[in-house]
């Protein structure tokens, strides 16, 4: 589905870049500049590190040290798992660029084993390449093991199988049958990342246990094991290390020191860091307390109907300065974020009634954008304060990679999606007395089409659904109308507003059809609400009586890793395409019922292959393919985000398709646009609610 990117490559800008990062990496480095001298009780202890030879990454007297010598860590978040693989060293040279000596990284526990037992560590889940390359590069590696890790991620990086399991798991606990599940897990992950450790002449100079569990976590016992888990496939010599708010009360319930594990803080951007600095201290043994801010947020996510999230780019930089002016360390969030592709995509929720989805883009306003991009002032800003304080040159800022726009591309509308689930072989359909949530009937992303009759009444019918998570389409059909039983769209029912919903009277000599098409618009990664399974999670009442016998159908698509094996939904569009004027037919083709649309469009040879957008404006919402790839969900009706983002690996020479599954509102023209830059001015409800200065951010 991805192809390598033909593009000229600018030999000797890399060549050089390269040769300066082998030269830095080899070069012990304490970038401090003009910055005040280390304490001057250090001066014996620096002698005594001097004498180090091997190769060893530690902390003493509240500073880290390399090989030796004071290191102070200048890092940033850059998630393999958000960029496509052959996009990895372009944005690791550009966070080199900017001045950092590490990089901060998850690891999501689904993308890698999307399905009990089916292992994926190929493609964008090639961890261990994306590692190597760190060091090729002349990083060192804080890796975020998990095996929670929040990060805006579907289910905070939990696999989704993992809410099908009965009797429920207490995740983030030490339920024994959630304990055996991660030793699993990290008995597969930890002996793949033992050969890059450090000491063993790799990049990761420190291993995260868990991730916040201060905000919300109250079981010590759960982080004991994980930390003895850790030690026994890591071995003593390796730093774990944990993250919590820089607050005492988040502190003392997230930090484990009688593991011997490293306390670092986040905590907002506005807030004097230094006072948190001191409040670490408190959280850790004599002289192993080295400041650093391990989430510096840079920016801050993005919910559906939310305005786009920016921060100031010189007050974000003073910040900066204020921690390394005084020799602490600070890892970026992020320094690139990188796209939510699929359906991994996370979601937050405040209270019973709030649910807010993220956007498609991950760009997080960040100083690498999400196309690369690192022309902008926040890049510029944080680059002149890093140089400021780093013992060697910087790189060579190189050039925004290019992007184009391909132009108009018509689409044609395929087929209907609940036409289509008729070919769904009987096998996969599930049948039972109530309905099942998408996770009990192995359906654990996208969407699950629920279908069960009822007899019609001459007021019409009431229907109510206590719980739907997250969004249902309702469609009824009558087998013996003249229009042959085409279902009918009657509404949508919300989580975030559910109310009873009225059915409208239909004439219908037999039962009357209903189907519910069920979309999960990405699991809750954070809070107390994280136990989020999705689908039809209550009885359906129909004029307040509980409606049974129900058939649970699967919508089988293309996620971030995975294909399904037979696939009749993505196999239509790509059956004979019959080519159509700009204008003949399209608004007949217009429908509130979901249906499949399909476009080509060309690169000619002599033109190289860029990165683009693809505008949705004038749609309603859905998700669009190219190529087979899935770029996400696009809602421009609800906003911030207009257009998404189609990396360059992704398209090809020649004839490029284009595959959109539009929900409820297709464009009248059938038109979407091939353009060459991001646009998040699409409409928007409400202003953001996770302002820097207002919140701690809750990776």
């Amino acid at each position: 589905m991805v192809r390598n990117r033909n593009t000229r490559t600018k030999t000797t800008f890399f060549f050089t870049l390269f040769t300066i990062t082998v030269f830095c990496y080899f070069t012990p480095v304490f970038g401090f500049g003009s910055s005040p001298s280390l304490p001057s009780h250090s001066q014996h202890d620096l002698s005594h590190h001097n004498q180090v030879t091997a190769r060893k990454f530690e902390i003493a007297n509240d500073m880290f040290w390399k090989d030796g010598q004071p290191f102070q860590i200048i890092g940033g978040d850059l998630h393999y798992f958000r960029v496509l693989p052959e996009y990895w060293e372009d944005r690791l040279l550009r966070a080199k660029a900017l001045g950092l000596n590490t990089i901060q990284t998850y690891v999501p526990w689904n993308l890698h084993e999307p399905e009990p037992g089916k292992l994926v560590f190929e493609g964008i889940a090639d961890i261990v390449s994306f590692l190597k390359l760190c060091h090729k590069l002349g990083f060192v590696v804080m890796l975020r093991a998990g095996p929670y890790i929040c990060a805006e991620w579907d289910l905070g990086g939990f696999p989704a199988w993992l809410l099908a399991i009965e009797p429920a798991l207490r995740l983030r606990t030490s339920d024994p049958a959630f304990l055996h599940l991660v030793e699993r897990w990290w008995e597969i992950l930890l002996p793949k990342v033992v050969p890059l450790l450090y000491e063993n002449g790799g990049p990761i100079i420190m291993v995260q246990i868990e991730n916040e569990f201060g905000s919300n976590g109250n079981d010590k016992a759960y982080l004991h094991h994980l930390a003895t888990l850790a030690r026994g496939h890591l071995g003593d010599d390796t730093i774990l290390y944990t993250i919590n708010g820089g607050t005492r009360e988040k502190l003392d319930r997230g930090t484990i020191r009688e593991d011997n594990v490293f306390s670092a803080v986040d905590f907002p951007t506005a807030s004097d860091p230094w006072p948190r600095f001191e409040l670490q201290k408190e959280f850790n043994a004599p002289g192993k307390s080295p400041p650093l801010s391990a989430e510096f947020y840079t920016g801050w996510l993005t919910h559906w109907g939310e305005k786009i999230a920016e921060t100031d780019a010189d007050f974000t930089a003073s910040v900066l300065e204020k921690i390394l002016a005084r020799n602490g360390s600070a890892v970026l969030y992020m320094v690139h974020g990188g796209t939510n592709f699929g359906f991994y995509n996370g979601a937050n929720r405040e209270d019973e009634s709030v649910y807010m989805a993220d956007i498609t883009s991950y760009d997080y306003d960040a100083p690498i954008r999400e196309s690369g991009d690192v022309d902008n002032a926040k890049f510029k800003a944080l680059r002149r304060v890093i140089k400021a304080y780093s013992a060697v040159p910087l790189p060579s800022v190189p050039f925004n990679n290019e992007k184009t726009g391909y132009g108009r591309i018509h689409l044609q509308k395929k087929e209907f999606l609940l036409d289509i689930v008729d070919r769904i072989s009987s096998t996969d359909v599930v049948e039972s007395e109530n309905p099942m949530s998408m996770e009990s009937v192995g359906q654990m992303f996208g969407f699950l089409l629920y279908v069960s009759e009822y007899a019609a009444k001459d007021d019409g019918n009431i229907l109510y659904i206590p719980e739907v998570h997250d969004r249902a389409q309702v469609f009824i059909s009558c087998s013996s109308e003249d229009n042959g039983g085409r279902p009918i769209y009657v509404g949508t029912i919300e989580r975030w507003s559910n109310l009873t919903f009225g059915l409208p009277k239909t004439e219908c000599v037999v039962n009357i059809s209903l189907y519910l098409l069920v979309e999960n618009m990405g699991r809750i990664n954070h809070g107390n609400y994280i136990f989020d399974r999705k689908g039809i999670l209550s009885s359906v009442y129909l004029d307040e009586r509980i409606l049974n016998q129900w058939k649970m159908i699967p919508i089988p698509l293309n996620n971030l890793n995975e294909v399904p094996k037979t696939n009749p939904i993505i196999q239509v569009a790509y059956s004979e395409f019959t080519d159509v004027s700009a204008h003949r037919g399209a608004k007949e083709n217009v429908t509130k019922e979901p249906a499949f649309y399909v476009g080509r469009f060309s690169i000619d040879k002599v033109n190289l292959v860029n990165d683009t957008f693809i505008s949705f404006r004038g749609w309603g919402r859905g998700i669009a393919f190219v190529n087979g790839f899935n770029i996400g969900r696009y809602w421009p009706l609800k906003g911030p985000q207009c257009n998404l983002y189609v990396p360059a690996p992704v398209l090809r020479h020649g004839e490029n398709v284009v595959v959109v599954l539009e929900l409820e509102s297709p464009n009248a023209e059938l038109v979407i646009d091939s353009v060459d830059h991001p646009d998040f001015t699409c409409t928007s409800s409400k202003s953001n609610l996770h302002r820097l200065e207002q919140t701690t951010h809750s990776m």
